[in-house]
């Protein structure tokens, strides 16, 4: 890693603080995410529905997130979902 400093107005800092909260990840790792985005969006790389799945993607690996149990959440949260409110009484 190569540490830097940078200058940036109080918007930038809140809104950058805020996705770093959101996102449960540090500051540096939202810049990275943001300069990834703006190079591969310069290179016109962006553009449909493909690269958004691949920056999904990529930022889930990079998350470390259990895609298994997540898959198994979903599951169950739409199987819950499914079941009529009357069935769950009886």
């Amino acid at each position: 890693m190569i540490k830097s400093t940078y200058s940036l107005d109080v918007e930038t800092v809140r809104t950058l603080e805020a996705l770093a909260s959101r996102w449960n990840v540090s500051k540096s790792e939202v810049l990275r995410r943001a300069v990834r985005t703006a190079a591969v969006e310069d290179r016109g790389g962006a553009a449909g529905p493909l690269a958004a799945l691949r920056r999904l993607q990529a930022d889930v690996l990079e998350d470390g997130v259990d895609i298994d149990r997540w898959v198994r959440d979903v599951r169950a949260e739409r199987r819950a979902w499914k079941t009529p409110p009357h069935a769950a009484e009886e």
